[in-house]
């Protein structure tokens, strides 16, 4: 019985690996409407005059847009987020951004 839940757990945990690994692709007209809408966002971003966005990264999967790389203060990074979820099509917005230290505008 003690090599039972060992062999069961490995199991699950492995039918769970594969399970993330066969998730269904894209269709074109998905990676489509993604590539417009990550635009649409990154011309929101770069339009907005109190929001240094050079060094924020866009990409968009099924309308949840992931902003990464980085800024330089909090005010940055909420008016970051706030002007994605307000681009039309955007379902959510995942923050991966790191906020800087120290830095300096250019």
């Amino acid at each position: 019985m003690g090599g039972v839940l060992p062999a069961m757990a490995i199991l699950l945990l492995g039918g769970s690996l594969a399970a993330c690994s066969t998730a269904p692709r894209r269709t074109e007209a998905q990676r489509t409407t993604d590539a417009d809408t990550a635009a649409r966002v990154e011309t929101a971003l770069s339009a907005d005059p109190h929001l240094f966005a050079r060094h924020i990264d866009v990409w968009v999967d099924l309308g949840v847009v992931h902003l990464g790389g980085f800024v330089w203060s909090v005010s940055d990074l909420l008016l970051a987020q706030n002007l994605a979820a307000s681009v039309p099509g955007v379902r959510a917005v995942s923050d991966e951004m790191e906020l800087m230290r120290g830095g300096g505008r250019k």
